[in-house]
């Protein structure tokens, strides 16, 4: 038996919650959460079944837990952290809060057991990418249940440490990179008098399909991108604008900056 008690409610705790539960790697009575805000923790109650309370019930439940789930904002850190009483002896701290190091994590639980993961929102559709790092490297145990928890919900790579920072920016913020990629595919759709929600789903669906074609293994993106491309041909024009704009060059900057802002949080 292995119980998780998740520092808070929201959205991503609820989701590595609901989605354990549902492939049987926890029941409903082995989870637990709290949070201050109660529209997080009826939220949470609902989606997993588990009971959700105020952090002022967290020393029974530290003392029961064998995982201890860190689910807050990192801004919300110190606040959140200082306020617990310790875990139990031996009981494994998974960390999903972006840019706290196991350093900085070490000042506020001591040198223990930890694991610090970067997952990303599509956890949420079972289609996440997520990627860990653990505090003691010898520790099979928790690199065993990482793995085992966080396949569950899409797929999972173990790296060094000093590699999470890049994954925060590729993969933890990536998402939001192709929300807005599509939102301006719909509107540049609109632009050219497409209805904006025809726009979207055609933009939607033309992604999807892409990236399926990736995933079967039709081809690297250069092979494919170059498959697609007829010379003189309408897709060799965009492209070109493409690189005259610097699109590969705004990406990069994009990565440093959010990559040098997940540093910042960690110090």
């Amino acid at each position: 038996m292995t119980r998780l008690l998740f520092c808070g409610a929201g959205k991503m705790a609820t989701a590595i919650a609901a989605g354990a539960i549902a492939h049987h790697l926890l029941s409903p009575e082995e989870v637990a959460a709290f949070d201050p805000a109660p529209q997080a923790r009826e939220a949470f109650a609902q989606a997993t079944g588990c009971p959700s309370v105020h952090p002022q019930a967290t020393p029974e439940l530290m003392a029961w837990a064998d995982v201890l789930v860190l689910a807050v904002k990192p801004q919300s850190a110190p606040e959140a952290f200082a306020a617990l009483p310790p875990p139990k002896p031996g009981a494994l701290i998974l960390s999903i809060c972006a840019g706290l190091s196991l350093a900085k994590l070490r000042q506020w639980f001591g040198d223990v057991r930890m694991v610090r993961v970067m997952p990303n929102t599509p956890l949420m559709a079972g289609a996440g990418a997520s990627a860990y790092a653990l505090s003691r490297p010898e520790d099979e145990e928790a690199d065993a249940f990482a793995a085992r928890l966080l396949g569950a919900l899409g797929k999972a790579w173990r790296v060094p440490e000093e590699q999470l920072d890049a994954v925060t920016a590729l993969s933890g913020s990536g998402p939001a990179y192709f929300f807005a990629f599509i939102e301006a595919l719909r509107q540049g759709g609109e632009t050219l008098g497409l209805p904006g929600e025809l726009a979207q789903e055609l933009a939607i669906q033309t992604m999807a399909g892409a990236t399926a074609m990736l995933q079967q293994g039709k081809g690297t993106p250069e092979e494919l991108r170059i498959a697609v491309t007829s010379k003189g041909g309408t897709t060799a024009a965009a492209l070109k604008v493409m690189e005259d704009q610097g699109f590969p060059r705004m990406v990069q900057d994009l990565l440093r900056a959010a990559r040098d802002r997940s540093q910042e949080l960690g110090r």
